[in-house]
């Protein structure tokens, strides 16, 4: 996918916390003056923007523009027609990709674009790398400096930060 505005998936399993983090990366994001579009993928039927919900809690901690999506419901509220997965490349025209300056996507681990994976290792759970040639670091609770990718730890949000940081100089120059 080629979009001029940058996009960056966090992968996982349920359960490892990719909202947790979203929730604690994109305040800081913002501190550092990035504007955040979020696309969330969504499993069945979803309400959006009550109090305790993914979407709401992602809003409320700074992304500008706001767009889940499952087989049933999309919202920027658009009810489908036919029951199927959303796709990602349909998904990103409907942000304002003028208005922000990264795109940052929960779920879609099967769409090709660049990713972090997150790994939780109580959770016994496969990595999806190097299955995903679209992944381009790891943030785990055992990060792996032996790993032929970089290695974050899933609980320090500014080293993650400082990597996205570093990715958008290094593979979007472009950006204002």
């Amino acid at each position: 996918m080629k979009h001029t505005t940058p996009v960056l998936g966090f992968a996982a399993f349920s359960g490892t916390g990719k909202t947790t983090l979203l929730e604690k990366l994109i305040p800081r994001l913002n501190e550092a003056g990035l504007r955040i579009g979020m696309i969330k993928h969504a499993h069945h039927n979803f309400d959006v923007d009550q109090p305790g919900k993914d979407s709401y809690r992602l809003r409320k901690a700074g992304a500008r523009q706001m767009l889940v999506a499952s087989s049933k419901r999309q919202a920027l509220m658009t009810e489908n027609v036919l029951e199927q997965e959303p796709r990602l490349d349909e998904l990103l025209p409907r942000l304002d990709l003028d208005a922000i300056d990264l795109v940052l996507v929960e779920g879609f681990k099967h769409v090709s674009f660049a990713k972090i994976e997150l790994r939780r290792e109580e959770l016994g759970k496969p990595l999806l790398y190097p299955d995903d040639s679209d992944i381009i670091a790891i943030a785990s609770d055992q990060p792996d400096s032996e790993g032929p990718l970089p290695a974050l730890d899933i609980n320090d949000i500014e080293s993650i930060t400082a990597f996205i940081h570093v990715w958008l100089d290094t593979h979007h120059t472009d950006r204002g």
